[in-house]
């Protein structure tokens, strides 16, 4: 009595006071510490029974096994009792042979259960029921439906036990026919209105979409368990019918009483949306009010939903505070570092499972080396893989596949062609992870070979593996050798209806430079979706067509179509380039409103829309903290002060980036070299570039040598940059030569610059900053007659100089000047008030400066013609328009002229107005006469 109450100290008390014990009373015993989890205490009393001589029963020995099944970590001690039942003779006993099928089913070992079942000279019900739920267990859902037609052939009854796991598996296979046909017999058989098979029968119909159907079985129950309740809230959560889960939920506490683990892991599972979430956050305060807190199955629900939801804050302060954490609780903590792109904090968190010993599997291994997959991490990535090898899961195809993916993400496609070669097993997943590496590393031709050996290796390809090699094609030449013909396969095959095809061919038209057929393919989907949208927004971006962008954000929006990171990156990288604030801050306000704001991609891109916009203390608002800070974030930082003439901040921030454990990589020094080129930091510079391949392993790219010759070329060094050109580790390229052709104009090195031009000449004849510049150089150090024979050059090549111009947005429109533009309404207003001006600065101590009018004219036409450039114009024009006390912000598609130069700094000076002026190579921040670059730029 006192075991079936679960009040198993009294029961014990009275088991010890027995001066005399039977079988029975042993057997009560061990069946009443089964019943309440005291799974090692039954081993010790089984001890016990050999030293009383106890004869063993089949009810011993099958409560032995019980408890080895339910504890989940005595799979050994199961072997023993195994082997034990084998030694006395009870291993045919009927109900010993059904607890040892349902101990190996439990543990995974479904071979070792059908050997046994097989050797069974007897078989009840129960021992076919826990051969099925063993199989059901592990997945293999035809293998129950196998038995349950064998079962029927033998004619052996089945009972409600057994109905629950067929209508299981018919749920699991989706087939609703056979799902009948199995009612059928359960309600001939009488077991229709058994609580578990309506349970399972509620599962099938919601998994199926049969929501009344569900309702129907369920509003017909007699009784109901926590179970049954579960069912039905689960069943509306499969159909994403989030009001009507929680109604049920409400109905649940209200009638049932109980709730349980499982409740509350379903309705979390469905409140990671933005809409949800403030749900989840009201069921985690639930949570703690009924003490479930210290659940480990609810805590892993909560770690799941916050990690889903991008709350990564959330879901560290749910793990740090578990009391008790199993394998799921790490791994999903794992997963969420990786989502939330914290690399390092996966890498900590494996290391911690390693030092305390803990359980790890195939998913951790997955989720480090996801963490890896990338070229920073390489040599971590490599460690992990080795780690794999030492415990023998290797072989496991899901590592296999994440290892591949690792390789290929880091740029090291021969290691991931060796990892491919050498697993036992290979599946589609495989094939897209090398497909997909090899297009990434912009290798089309094997991508298009790996395609072609996938097919006749008898792999069927999918969306993915098409995507992949569809984002193998680059260039027209690419287009035509293999996009082409891998679109006429699509149709072939009839994939050209799928959405992420049709997505991929939209990028892959426009990447290979016929931005006209996405643009038709775009226009011929019937159902036009996010992903759609930014293949287009993409599109439109790669041709640097940013006004289309945001033109296709507002129709997108406009169409009810939900923005996602992706639209909101892209849309405020093209309000960047633009430099329109306000259009960069309505998108960021809605990313606020969406929940997207937190998101990496969003941030970055956000903070670099207001750093290229002369934000900066919107650009440091946002500003993730350095413990939370990604490596893309502060490169952000770094190239936001390198532009607005913050040098030191910019090489303060390039230390802080060290001590807080991130390596910089290309990008990195190429705004930090930046930075010292802008702020004539020529021996700073020279050490970091020396420094950048010695101490941190960054190979020397093109960019950062043109920041070395730009750096030397600014400061007059020009024969140590013609040196250096000679020296270089890569092969120069045209924009090499510009940048020397710029510094020899700037210090009149004639020579020097017909060198660099003639090189510029050989390399791209069409470029006109070659011929301007050079041209430039000839006019200032008096050479005109070679100054207009270039010129004439230019007029036989027709090769036509970019043109200057500058802008202003006021409002919501942008207006643009050109060299003495008089197009505009207030034109009249605007040379009137640059005569004003002119007048002021001169009075303040302005003297021309001439010699930047490159015009072979008198010196009074070459003052007029400085006047009338167009950043001159729009600062009238700012002037004008905008409040006193305001700050005006000029953009110039072009480098400002220094006399230009010279004269925002006296109207700054003179109005008490600051003013910011952007060229394509940096702010100049104008205030109280004075710029921040100091007249060095």
């Amino acid at each position: 009595m006192y075991s079936r109450f679960a009040l198993v100290d009294c029961a014990r008390y009275l088991f010890d006071s027995l001066s005399v014990r039977n079988a029975a009373s042993w057997n009560t015993m061990m069946s009443g510490l089964v019943r309440v989890g005291l799974y090692g205490d039954v081993m010790l009393l089984f001890r016990e029974t050999q030293n009383f001589s106890v004869r063993p029963s089949g009810f011993l020995v099958s409560s032995l096994i019980a408890a080895c099944d339910r504890s989940g970590c005595m799979f050994g001690e199961g072997i023993q009792v195994h082997g034990f039942a084998i030694k006395v003779g009870l291993l045919y006993d009927v109900f010993v042979g059904s607890c040892l099928l349902h101990f190996y089913g439990a543990y995974k070992r479904v071979f070792d259960a059908q050997r046994i079942f097989e050797e069974m000279p007897e078989r009840n019900v129960v021992s076919w029921t826990s051969l099925m739920f063993g199989y059901l267990d592990n997945g293999d859902f035809e293998n129950v439906m196998y038995l349950y037609q064998e079962m029927r052939k033998e004619e052996i009854s089945c009972n409600e036990n057994t109905f629950a796991t067929v209508i299981a598996a018919c749920s699991s296979l989706e087939d609703e026919l056979l799902g009948l046909k199995v009612l059928a017999h359960a309600v001939k058989s009488g077991f229709e209105t058994k609580v578990s098979v309506a349970n399972s029968l509620i599962n099938m119909l919601g998994s199926l979409g049969s929501l009344k159907e569900a309702y129907y079985v369920f509003s017909h129950m007699d009784e109901r368990d926590t179970i049954s309740w579960n069912s039905i809230i689960s069943a509306h959560v499969q159909n994403g019918l989030f009001g009507e889960s929680m109604r049920f939920f409400h109905l649940m506490r209200h009638v049932h009483k109980k709730i349980n683990s499982t409740t509350l892991a379903t309705l979390l599972s469905i409140c990671s949306s933005v809409d949800n979430l403030k749900w989840g956050k009201g069921i985690h305060n639930l949570v703690i009010k009924l003490g479930l807190d210290s659940n480990v199955c609810t805590c892993n629900s909560l770690l799941g939903m916050y990690s889903e939801g991008g709350r990564l804050d959330d879901a560290e302060f749910v793990f740090k505070e578990m009391p008790e954490r199993d394998l799921i609780s790490w791994n999903s903590m794992m997963t969420c570092y990786v989502r939330g792109g914290r690399s390092l904090d996966v890498l900590k968190l494996l290391n911690e499972m390693l030092q305390m010993k803990k359980a790890i599997n195939y998913v951790t291994f997955m989720s480090a080396l996801a963490a890896c997959s990338n070229s920073e991490f390489i040599a971590e990535g490599k460690i992990v893989h080795a780690l794999v090898i030492l415990s023998g899961l290797h072989e496991n195809l899901a590592v296999g596949n994440a290892s591949v993916t690792m390789y290929a993400k880091s740029g090291t496609m021969v290691e991931a062609k060796k990892v491919f070669q050498m697993m036992p097993k290979r599946n589609q997943v495989t094939w897209n992870a090398l497909i997909g590496g090899l297009a990434e590393n912009e290798e089309p031709d094997e991508a298009v070979k790996a395609f072609q050996l996938m097919r006749e290796e008898g792999i069927k390809a999918d969306y993915i593996t098409l995507s992949n090699v569809l984002g193998a094609c680059l260039t027209p030449d690419d287009l035509l050798k293999h996009g082409l013909p891998i679109h006429a396969h699509i149709v072939l095959i009839g994939f050209e209806s799928n959405s992420y095809v049709q997505n991929s061919l939209i990028t892959m038209y426009a990447k290979c430079g016929d931005l006209q057929s996405s643009e038709c393919i775009f226009d011929g989907l019937l159902n036009k979706n996010t992903i759609s949208w930014n293949a287009i927004i993409a599109a439109n971006a790669h041709h640097g067509l940013e006004e289309e962008v945001l033109k296709c954000i507002v129709k997108m929006k406009n169409a009810g179509i939900d923005l996602d990171q992706f639209s909101f990156s892209e849309g405020l990288a093209a309000a960047a380039k633009l430099a329109v604030l306000e259009e960069g801050q309505q998108l960021h306000c809605l990313a606020v409103k969406h929940g997207l704001d937190l998101d990496p991609f969003v941030t970055n891109a956000a903070m670099d829309m207001y750093g290229k916009c002369a934000e900066m203390d919107d650009m440091l608002r946002i500003l993730p903290q350095p413990l939370n800070r990604s490596r893309l974030s502060w490169n952000i930082l770094i190239s936001a002060f390198a532009r607005h003439g913050y040098f030191q901040k910019a090489r303060e921030t390039f230390n802080e980036m060290l001590e807080m454990g991130l390596k910089p990589d290309h990008v990195t020094f190429v705004s930090l070299l930046s930075a010292c080129s802008h702020g004539g930091l020529v021996d700073e510079g020279l050490a970091y570039y020396a420094a950048m391949s010695k101490e941190f392993n960054v190979p020397p790219g093109i960019k950062h040598c043109v920041c070395i010759i730009d750096l030397l070329g600014r400061s007059g060094r020009l024969i140590e940059a013609e040196t250096f050109i000679n020296e270089m580790p890569v092969p120069p390229d045209a924009l090499v030569w510009r940048t020397l052709l710029a510094s020899c104009k700037s210090h009149g090195n004639l020579e020097l610059g017909k060198k660099a031009a003639e090189h510029l000449f050989k390399l791209d004849p069409s470029d006109d900053s070659a011929y301007v510049l050079y041209s430039n150089i000839c006019a200032t150090t008096g050479k005109w007659d070679a100054a207009e024979d270039v010129r004439r050059q230019m007029g036989s090549y027709n090769i036509k100089k970019k043109p200057a111009c500058s802008w202003v947005k006021l409002r919501d429109q942008v207006v643009l000047f050109g060299m003495g533009d008089q197009t505009h309404p207030q034109t009249s207003e605007i040379y009137a008030k640059l005569g004003e001006l002119r007048k002021l600065i001169k009075e303040a101590g302005y003297v021309t400066d001439t010699s930047f009018a490159l015009q072979d004219t008198d010196e009074e036409q070459k003052e007029h013609n400085l006047w009338n450039h167009s950043e001159r114009l729009a600062l009238a024009f700012g002037l004008i328009n905008t409040p006193n006390g305001s700050t005006i912000k000029v953009f110039k598609n072009l480098r400002v002229c220094g006399d230009c130069h010279s004269v925002y700094k006296f109207v700054s000076g003179i109005i008490m107005r600051k003013i910011i002026l952007r060229d394509p190579y940096r702010f100049h921040h104008f205030s109280g006469g004075q710029c921040s670059c100091c007249d060095y730029w």
